[in-house]
């Protein structure tokens, strides 16, 4: 297989369970060695999250994040400060002193998150980033992408929905039989819109069939506000969406459009595996 990586790149890898994602973003990285071929021009820093994040320890949060920037060159203070700001911009539940082991799936995924991003990496690699966490963080990690992509790091992920790669992807690598291709993201050149749909319960006062919004094909993330309900979607699905919302009965507050694109920031740096 040929994969190519450049600065200010956001490249999703798809593939069906056992297809060989994690080992291709292990090799990506450096943790596993390929079987033949090399991978030439890795940068670093390398920011990592992978697919199964161990939070066994009695450490806190913080102190964990701490060991871990000066790991990686930061002073203890300054490792903390980062730490603490990336926990307070991901609302982790328990606080920072909460010891690893009694963190719940999504937020020991929060802390997998923060502990790749102590350090502005050149190449940000998530294994199913998504997986566990609550809506507002979704949309901090979505932030967190474009952040790292604008400032001319690289970001390979993978995610098994298809609205999250068209909508954060620039391009889509297929694993499938042991060999890898290319496909280009809809956006590209054309950013993608997200639409935000505000739904509340019909002023007759009827009350609506209560629905699994983020299971509906292109819904990005799923809030409530109050009594109302906040969804992003994905352009190409919202009149779907909005359609399964009436037929349920709920009302439609408002809604918005954005441009799904990301500015990009990139210089001639390459990985090539």
């Amino acid at each position: 297989m040929d994969m190519e990586v450049a600065a200010g790149d956001v490249l999703a890898v798809v593939g069906s369970n056992g297809s060989g994602k994690t080992t291709l973003l292990r090799i990506l990285v450096g943790l596993s060695q390929p079987s033949s071929g090399s991978v030439l021009g890795r940068p670093s820093p390398i920011g990592y999250v992978p697919d199964r994040f161990t939070a066994h320890g009695r450490i806190s949060v913080i102190s964990y994040l701490t060991h871990m920037g000066r790991i990686r060159g930061l002073s203890a203070s300054a490792a903390r400060t980062r730490g603490n700001h990336l926990l307070e911009r991901l609302s982790l539940v328990g606080g920072r002193d909460a010891p690893l082991r009694t963190l719940s799936k999504g937020n020991a995924q929060k802390v997998a998150l923060a502990q790749a991003l102590l350090v502005q990496p050149d190449l940000l690699v998530l294994d199913e980033p998504w997986s566990g966490l609550d809506t507002s963080a979704h949309r901090v990690l979505s932030d967190f992408i474009d952040e790292a992509a604008a400032q001319g790091g690289a970001v390979v992920f993978t995610d098994h929905r298809e609205a999250i790669t068209e909508t954060h992807a620039d391009g889509v690598y297929s694993l499938s039989g042991g060999r890898i291709t290319f496909h280009g993201s809809r956006h590209i050149g054309n950013p993608a819109s997200i639409v935000e749909l505000i739904l509340t319960v019909p002023p007759t006062g009827a009350m609506p069939v209560e629905i699994n919004w983020s299971a509906l094909p292109g819904v990005m993330d799923s809030a409530l506000r109050g009594a109302k309900v906040v969804l992003r979607v994905a352009r190409d699905h919202s009149d779907a969406v909005l359609l399964t919302a009436l037929q349920h009965q709920w009302s439609v507050s408002g809604f918005t459009v954005t441009a799904g694109g990301r500015d990009r920031r990139g210089d001639a740096r390459k990985a090539a595996l």
